[in-house]
C-alpha cells in the first residue's frame, strides 16, 4: 500500500507540472485530468472512497466544460507538446525545484504516515468517509443550497456572456 500511495503522489506531482508547465490548452486540460484522478486515488487510500468518488465525478464534469471552451478558443494546428523545446525546458525546472523541495523535507518522513484510517482499527464499525459524508449533509446542508444556486447563477452568467447579437439561450420571445 505504501508503494502505491507513493506512485499516486509522484503521479500527482508530475501531473501539476504538466498543468503548469504546458502553454497548450489541449495537454493542460489533459494535464488537469491526471490531476484529479492521482488525487482522487489518494483520498481513496486514505479511506475516502465516497470523497474520492464525488470529487472525480466533479472535476471530470468541470474539465469536460474546460476542456470543450479552450479546444473552442484556441484551435491550433500544431499545439506544442510536452516535448517541445520551452515546454521541457519548464518542466525540467519544475522536476528540479520538485526534488529540492523534496530533498529539504526528506528526513521526516516516516512509513507511519503513509497508514490509511480504515487499517488503524482491528473492529471499526464505520469506514472512515462516512462520519464526514453525515457531517457535510447535516452541518453543510446550507452551505450545499448555496454553492448549488450559485453554480446555477453563474452557468447563466456565462449564458448570456457568449450569446450572439440576435440569438442567444435566454432571450425574450
Amino acid at each position: 500500500m505504501t508503494f502505491v500511495m507513493f506512485l499516486l503522489l509522484c503521479g500527482l506531482g508530475v501531473g501539476v507540472m504538466m498543468v503548469a508547465s504546458n502553454p497548450s490548452p489541449y495537454f493542460a486540460a489533459l494535464g488537469l485530468v491526471v490531476v484529479a484522478g492521482m488525487g482522487c486515488g489518494v483520498l481513496m487510500g486514505h479511506g475516502g472512497s465516497f470523497l474520492s468518488l464525488v470529487l472525480f465525478l466533479i472535476y471530470l464534469g468541470g474539465m469536460l466544460v474546460v476542456f470543450a471552451y479552450s479546444a473552442a478558443l484556441a484551435a491550433e494546428p500544431y499545439p506544442e507538446t510536452w516535448f517541445s523545446g520551452s515546454v521541457a525546458m519548464y518542466m525540467g525546472a519544475y522536476l528540479f525545484g520538485a526534488v529540492l523541495v523534496g530533498g529539504l523535507f526528506w528526513g521526516g518522513w516516516y512509513e507511519v504516515s503513509w497508514v490509511p484510517s480504515d487499517e488503524l482499527g482491528d473492529f471499526s464499525l464505520f469506514r472512515g468517509d462516512m462520519g464526514g459524508v453525515a457531517l457535510m449533509y447535516a452541518a453543510g446542508g446550507g452551505l450545499l443550497v448555496i454553492s448549488a444556486w450559485v453554480l446555477l447563477l453563474t452557468l447563466f452568467v456565462v449564458l448570456e456572456l457568449t450569446r450572439g447579437l440576435s440569438r442567444g439561450t435566454v432571450r425574450v420571445v
